[in-house]
């Protein structure tokens, strides 16, 4: 007998959870958050305290957070002009989730590093 096949559930057109998940789903979004959760930042700020991505693609982030309205960025008046990025209110509200995800992920990474202990044992 075969197994029947289940009918695949799609969100509906305009999801919040969708429209949300795609936001904090791209590349180095939910990082770029939590360093502005503390307060705004400089790019070179960002820069040292996430090493691993490369300015271009640092740019391209906040860029698009800022289109989403994630972010603000504002201009210094400074010589030379620095530029200073900081969580909308928007943006703000998205902290709570990403400590959430973050709650979850430090229990599974113990039960994960005690079921690796037990095989070890």
């Amino acid at each position: 007998m075969a197994l029947k096949l289940r009918r695949r559930v799609d969100p509906p057109p305009g999801c919040p959870m969708a429209a949300c998940m795609s936001l904090l789903g791209g590349v180095w979004t939910p990082e770029i958050i939590w360093n502005l959760s503390e307060g705004p930042r400089r790019f070179s700020e960002l820069r040292r305290a996430m090493p691993a991505i490369s300015a271009k693609v640092l740019s391209a982030r906040l860029k698009d957070l800022q289109s989403r309205g994630v972010l603000s960025r504002t201009v210094m008046a400074t010589t030379p002009p620095s530029v200073e990025y900081a969580l909308t209110d928007l943006g703000e509200e998205l902290v709570p989730a990403i400590r959430a995800i973050v709650a979850v992920g430090s229990k599974l990474h113990g039960r994960l590093a005690a079921e690796a202990a037990d095989r070890a044992a």
